[in-house]
């Protein structure tokens, strides 16, 4: 009953191609998960008190960015650059879009919740600052726009029953 309502730690995440078993790359932080419902206020035609209500009407999702520590992995990196235009084409990637599932996980690698980013595209690309001045750990960024996002637990991790929001 422990688990069921112990919070899942920020620091301990995977990110997969949703519904693959293998991590495609080890990010240290993940930040832009955000919906927000645009509405607009009408009053049903048998509403005779003249209340307006909220009529959902457009779903807009933020961008969802991933940061690492620069590494040798060119896989995932060649999918990301295949979004921008080369020498002398534009996008020469296939299949610019995929679900990207982000996978909270416990301190014994057991899934907790999965976020899968629908239809994530790659839309920007970020190295920090190069400097000999400093001693930090060279950086990139990967922002992705996306179309949608679902929520679920893993019921076998003592979490809550699975859910899709």
């Amino acid at each position: 009953m422990e688990g069921r309502f112990s919070p899942a730690v920020s620091y301990q995440f995977e990110i997969r191609p949703a519904g693959s078993e293998r991590a495609v790359a080890a990010f240290t932080r993940m930040s832009g998960i955000k919906m927000q419902v645009e509405t607009i206020q009408a009053r049903s035609g048998n509403d005779i008190r003249g209340v307006k209500d909220y009529v959902p009407v457009f779903t807009r999702y933020a961008p969802v960015t991933l940061s690492r520590g620069v590494v040798g992995d060119n896989d995932f990196m060649d999918w990301i650059l295949s979004a921008s235009a080369g020498d002398f084409t534009g996008p020469t990637g296939v299949n610019l879009r995929r679900d990207l599932d982000v996978i909270a996980v416990d301190h014994k690698r057991v899934p907790l919740v999965t976020w899968t980013l629908k239809g994530a595209l790659p839309i920007g690309y970020d190295l920090s600052p190069m400097d000999a001045t400093r001693s930090e750990v060279l950086m990139e960024d990967v922002t992705f726009a996306v179309v949608g996002v679902t929520r679920a637990t893993n019921p076998d991790a003592g979490g809550a029953p699975a859910s899709r929001a």
